[in-house]
């Protein structure tokens, strides 16, 4: 396929590499309709060039509808670092990548994801003002796992709400893959609201933690395998971890009357939420659930604030109850709901842009 034809759709692709320090990446740039593109650097050691740039254009366009969604003042971008993040690592890597990430002069800001840490991008931050997500140390905003945590139980809320009327969490059983920094959050606050819970994560040391935890609470969990959390007769599944753990193998095995959790990309494709639709199982689309931690770094550009961080997060509920009404009222699927809701979003500024197109747009003012 002609690059020209993988790239379509997206404002700017930059591959990036520098021999000396070993960093090749790539930094796409989907829209920035609603203002500078805004997505976390990931570093993995992808199989080929041509794996990588998939993935992060595939992630780059999810910023977008993530934005969007979360009616934050920036569009979608997303970078990838090919290479093993435990092997690979080392300060002059992401200084190279600060070089690169400072050349687009304020189009694109990042910060940690998958396989880099806060502590790598201090490296980044000495070349470039453009990053986001940092210790509170260096001045950033902190442990965005909190704000992305509270999205989730805001998300479960009102599809409690929705399926059962109540959005009381207690009463219910979740079931919950995944136990990370998100995760295992979650999985405290519904135990603390009395909720029962089947887990799993491949890590034995956050079992056994939650486990002891739900112990000295009284709380009923079952520890599950991998494969057994996507049968077991929970009410909610909570899928925490990888993406695409919606397919062809798992949708039948579920017997929830919901999905709603942190993972990004959680259909494998759009089928599956059609699959999902016609089961009568409710899927709240993951980018307007799992939107806490981006709205976090998003307003860390106006000085980190973790109340307003928080009361911002809140409009998670409001926005999948109205996500909700309008898949239900025209008989399509919560994903294509979601989709309309925020591409009406992109239209309405960008024929803003258009009416306003005499007057010079302000230049984002970068963090100092």
């Amino acid at each position: 396929m002609d690059m020209f034809q993988k790239i379509q759709n997206h404002e700017q692709v930059v591959f990036c590499n520098d021999e000396e320090t070993g960093l090749k990446a790539i930094i796409a740039i989907h829209n920035t309709t609603l203002g500078p593109a805004l997505g976390g650097c990931r570093m993995r050691p992808y199989s080929s060039v041509d794996e990588a740039l998939e993935d992060v254009l595939r992630l780059s366009k999810g910023m977008t509808y993530k934005c969007a969604a979360a009616d934050v003042d920036f569009g979608g971008g997303k970078a990838v670092i090919i290479g093993d993040p435990e092997k690979d690592k080392h300060p002059e890597l992401f200084r190279a990548f600060g070089q690169f990430v400072e050349s687009l002069n304020g189009r694109f800001y990042t910060g940690t994801d998958m396989g880099t840490t806060p502590e790598d991008f201090v490296y980044a931050l000495k070349e470039t003002n453009c990053i986001v997500g940092v210790n509170e140390e260096y001045g950033g905003s902190g442990d965005s796992s909190i704000p992305t945590a509270m999205g989730v139980i805001y998300g479960l809320q009102a599809t409690n709400q929705n399926v059962w009327g109540s959005k009381d969490l207690h009463g219910k059983s979740y079931a919950i893959q995944g136990l990370g920094k998100v995760g295992f959050k979650v999985a405290e606050r519904l135990l603390e609201e009395g909720a029962d819970l089947y887990v799993t994560d491949i890590s034995q040391k956050s079992i056994d933690l939650l486990v002891a935890k739900a112990k000295n609470m009284g709380a009923a969990i079952k520890v599950v395998s991998g494969e057994e959390i996507y049968s077991v007769d929970a009410d909610v599944f909570v899928p925490c971890a990888i993406g695409g753990v919606i397919n062809d193998h798992t949708v039948d095995q579920l017997k929830v009357k919901a999905v709603v959790g942190s993972a990004n990309n959680q259909l494998l494709d759009l089928s599956h939420g059609l699959r999902l639709h016609e089961k009568g199982i409710l899927y709240a689309p993951d980018y307007i659930v799992n939107a806490g931690g981006l709205i976090q770094v998003a307003d860390e550009l106006y000085e980190p604030n973790k109340e307003r961080v928080l009361q911002k997060t809140s409009a998670i509920y409001n926005s999948l109850q109205n996500i909700y009404l309008q898949s239900e009222n025209e008989h399509m699927t919560t994903v294509e709901a979601a989709n309309r809701f925020c591409e009406d979003r992109i239209h309405a500024r960008t024929r803003r842009n258009s009416f306003f197109s005499h007057a010079k747009r302000p230049k984002w003012s970068v963090r100092t």
